[in-house]
């Protein structure tokens, strides 16, 4: 399964758990932090952030970066990686993220994905909103040409 597949599940998935505004990495944008999420979407007064690693080198390679190493500079109320199983299992993971796995085109939702009741009230990070807007913007103005 290669990355862009990986992406393209996401949004879908995204979109039918009720984001309705979904971006994927195509979307390039300038924000302080760095960040380019592989997949962010936006409902109602929460955002959700989805990584999709296809290696295990690329996981490992992710805890490096300055949002990964300071939360509070990176994206999504809600932080998931995606991958095929055999990639990256609960106990890899960062305090407060998910887990999402892909076996043909099914995602399993593995740990951390909440019931609708708490996706407001128990966000597991507070994001960069600055770097959510600064994407955000990024996009309108691309339609607005």
């Amino acid at each position: 399964m290669t990355h862009d597949e990986l992406c393209e599940i996401a949004v879908k998935f995204l979109r039918k758990n009720g984001f309705e505004i979904v971006f994927d990495d195509k979307l390039k944008s300038v924000n302080c932090s760095g960040e380019q999420p592989d997949v962010i979407g936006f409902r109602s007064s929460v955002s959700c952030l989805i990584e999709a690693k296809v290696s295990r080198s690329d996981f490992l390679a992710d805890k490096k970066k300055r949002f990964r190493i300071n939360p509070e500079l990176g994206m999504g109320d809600w932080r998931f990686f995606i991958s095929p199983p055999d990639i990256i299992s609960i106990d890899d993971l960062p305090k407060g993220w998910g887990l999402l796995h892909v076996t043909g085109n099914k995602v399993e939702k593995v740990h951390g994905w909440p019931s609708n009741c708490l996706w407001i009230s128990e966000k597991p990070f507070k994001s960069d909103k600055q770097a959510e807007c600064n994407h955000l913007y990024s996009a309108l103005r691309r339609m607005n040409k």
